[in-house]
Order: structure tokens, then C-alpha cells, then sequence
């Protein structure tokens, strides 16, 4: 493929979306064809999952469910527009990926993560970010930045963000050509001149 892939990912509140946001203006001004999508979301379908996801009300959904309406909302997302995006040369910014499943229903909820690589591995037909910036932030500090109204995955404990965050740093650890580790200890403005350095630099490349 043409095109190069960053996944921007982080526990809650930990800023990455309004960073990916930042890049996307960024490659914007230098005329550099780009695309910025979402997940679970992107497209019609997946945006329809995301609202089942999300939503407060479905306190019975199974992990096992949880787990699989996540990858069915990316596999419609990978085929309809990331694929074609990247064959097309495009730069894709995808806030939140395949990593997030790993992170929030495997080390967060307990579902198996040998087996949440089998199918994201099917789900994604092996498309992976080239990039990924990964935005820690202490949990208890990340949680206070989220909005008033919260949605499922949000309202769940502190232990259960907790889990996420190590689950999050582990996967860095095991992967760290791909990954890049950019602690939220500063405001925004500070933060992006590191989120554009490391753009620059894996765009040079």
C-alpha cells in the first residue's frame, strides 16, 4: 500500500483524540492528502455499532459480545475506507484501533488477548498502523477529564482503567519500533510539539 497508517491511542481522557485532531489540521496546511477516522465508527455501519457500544443502557452485554461488535465495527471500517485510503496514498489517522481492544476487553475485561489477536488479525485483513502514538496519562487524573455524562465503558472502575493503562504500556514494550510513549504532563500545545516531531520523523522516513 501507498499510504502510511498512525493510530493515535490512550486510556480515558488522556487527550489523544483533540492530538489527532492537531495532526490532521497539521498535514492539512502542508498539503499532504490525510485522513482522520474514529472507532469504533468511520462509516455508516460502524457508527451504528458504536451507538450499541456506548451505550449506558446495555448493562448485560457479554465481554465475549462486546468483544466481537468492536471488531465487526472495525472490519466495515477497514474495508469501506482505511484500505482504499492507503491504497489511494493517503496519510490515515485513525483515533483508537485494533490496540484498544487488546488494551480495554483484554487486559481490561479479561478476554483473551491471543485470541483477540486471531480475529483482529481477520477483522483488520492484517492492515496495522505503521505508527502509534500512545498517550499515557495517570488513571485517576485521565478519568477527571472526561465529560459529566458518561458512557459505558467510562463508567466502569478505576481498577478496570487501571488494568487498561498497564495492558496499554505492556503492548508498547512489546512492540517498540511501532510505538511511541508520550506522557500528557503538559497542555496540549506542549504535547503536539512532540506529536509533531514524531510525525515528522516517520514521515521522512
Amino acid at each position: 500500500m501507498k499510504g502510511r497508517f498512525i493510530s493515535f491511542e490512550g486510556s480515558e481522557g488522556s487527550g489523544k483524540s483533540t492530538q489527532a485532531a492537531m495532526v490532521f489540521e497539521y498535514l492539512q496546511k502542508r498539503n499532504i492528502p490525510v485522513l482522520l477516522l474514529r472507532e469504533p465508527g468511520g462509516v455508516k455501519i460502524s457508527e451504528a455499532i458504536r451507538k450499541l457500544l456506548l451505550d449506558v443502557k446495555n448493562t448485560d452485554m457479554t465481554k465475549e459480545s462486546e468483544t466481537l461488535l468492536y471488531m465487526a465495527s472495525r472490519a466495515q471500517m477497514v474495508e469501506e475506507i482505511l484500505k482504499p485510503a492507503l491504497m489511494q496514498g493517503k496519510i490515515v489517522l485513525c483515533d483508537r484501533y485494533l490496540d484498544s481492544t487488546i488494551a480495554y476487553q483484554g487486559f481490561g475485561n479479561g478476554v483473551d488477548v491471543a485470541a483477540i489477536k486471531k480475529i483482529g488479525a481477520f477483522a483488520t485483513q492484517g492492515v496495522a498502523p505503521d505508527l502509534t502514538l500512545l498517550f499515557d496519562i495517570q488513571t485517576e487524573k485521565g478519568l477527571a477529564r472526561t465529560n459529566a455524562v458518561k458512557d459505558r465503558i467510562e463508567l466502569r472502575s478505576v481498577q478496570y482503567h487501571r488494568r487498561v493503562r498497564k495492558g496499554y504500556l505492556a503492548l508498547a514494550k512489546q512492540e517498540p519500533h511501532r510505538f511511541r510513549v508520550i506522557k500528557v504532563n503538559k497542555g496540549k500545545d506542549e504535547i503536539f510539539k512532540t506529536v509533531r516531531h514524531y510525525v515528522d520523523e516517520f514521515l521522512k522516513k
